[in-house]
């Protein structure tokens, strides 16, 4: 290793085109690729080679977290790395990046949600337990030398729950491309064509994928239960439709460009029961829309409530809602917090997060060669 130059190892087991996990990954290897630094992928064989065009893929064969997990541990990645950073849950890792959030505290607001034998179920469930067993081995346990959260709010849950050092967690938000989201008026025009939207509709768009945890359910309520009938809500992401069946929600399944729909709709809502700091809500917040979520979002915190969008305390609070998307639904009002909405996503460029998040690397990369941990030659 080289002061100017770190092998990184980047660790992700499965694969989603529409996962917001993996865009954040793809953006993040592209920015560190361009600073002159290597990306080398481990990953599960779902990982295609065109979506990794930063370097090496080894593939580690498992059907579960745990196997996965022991397949990196028999593949000793720092031998091939300067440092290890990983997004996925293993036993050990120079640097673990929480973006999935803490399962136990997941776990823990789902359960207000679920009819009381699904909780039973549950809590017998092997692959929660293995999801458990690896979250202690990182925190508890310390596997973890040095932890990135995405939020304070995932900070404050691993500290509570497995009594991990404060100071061995940096808190680095999310990143998008935030001039790639920015659309003209005829790019809005176009896309609003394209979707068969007339001038009057107010289009509400739900974008993601694990539609439970996101509150699609509450999602639609809330469109339902407007007054309003120029509302229509626009599904975009994997998921079962028909669980969801409902006259007012239009499924899109997984757009070629979710930058068009974006363009084409006028309110963001995610009524997430726990997202560590939604992607889909910076990307949305960078295409100047208003966001309604939960303070169970970890993209709350950037939130000035009414002026970049709102925030319920709960997402079955469909009351509350309601409330939001009428107060939204005056199109003046959202002109006037275009500008705002996008001077804050200007903040959360993926070129910040990027030289942030090499600033915890470089450190981390220190203290395991004064430690003799590094031993790539």
């Amino acid at each position: 290793m080289s002061a100017q130059h770190l092998e990184i190892g980047f660790v992700r087991r499965g694969y989603s085109s529409s996962g917001g996990a993996e865009s954040y990954l793809q953006r993040l290897a592209r920015g560190l690729c361009a600073r002159g630094h290597s990306a080398h992928l481990f990953s599960s064989d779902d990982w295609p080679v065109e979506a990794w065009p930063y370097g090496e893929i080894t593939r580690v064969r498992s059907r579960s977290p745990l196997q996965f997990a022991d397949g990196m541990a028999r593949l000793q990645p720092i031998a091939r790395c300067d440092l290890v950073l990983s997004l996925e849950r293993i036993w050990s890792c120079d640097v673990y990046r929480a973006g999935d959030g803490l399962h136990r505290s997941w776990l823990t607001r789902r359960a207000a949600h679920v009819r009381p034998w699904r909780r039973v179920t549950e809590k017998f469930s092997a692959k929660h337990r293995a999801i458990l067993r690896l979250e202690e081995a990182l925190f508890a346990e310390r596997g973890a030398r040095q932890v990135i959260t995405n939020s304070e709010m995932v900070k404050r849950e691993i500290t509570a729950c497995y009594s991990y050092p404060a100071e061995r967690i940096s808190v680095v938000p999310n990143g998008v491309p935030v001039d790639a989201f920015r659309a003209t008026d005829e790019e809005r025009g176009r896309s609003r064509a394209k979707l068969g939207l007339t001038k009057e509709t107010i289009a509400v768009l739900f974008a993601g994928s694990g539609w439970e945890r996101k509150g699609l359910r509450f999602a639609i309520h809330a469109v339902e239960e407007c007054r309003d009938e120029r509302f229509r809500l626009l599904v975009a992401g994997k998921g079962v439709a028909r669980d969801y069946r409902s006259g007012s929600a239009r499924f899109l399944g997984v757009p070629d460009d979710l930058r068009e729909v974006y363009a084409a709709t006028d309110i963001f809502l995610l009524p997430t029961l726990y997202d560590p700091f939604s992607n889909a809500c910076l990307e949305a917040m960078a295409s100047g829309l208003p966001v309604i979520t939960t303070r169970a979002n970890g993209f709350a915190e950037i939130m000035q409530e009414r002026v970049h969008g709102s925030v319920v305390d709960s997402p079955d609070d469909i009351a509350a809602l309601r409330r939001e998307l009428d107060y939204w639904s005056d199109s003046e009002r959202r002109a006037s917090a275009k500008p705002m909405l996008l001077a804050r996503a200007e903040e959360f460029d993926i070129s910040r997060n990027v030289e942030r998040t090499l600033e915890v690397l470089y450190e981390a990369a220190k203290a395991a060669s004064t430690s003799g941990k590094i031993r790539k030659t």
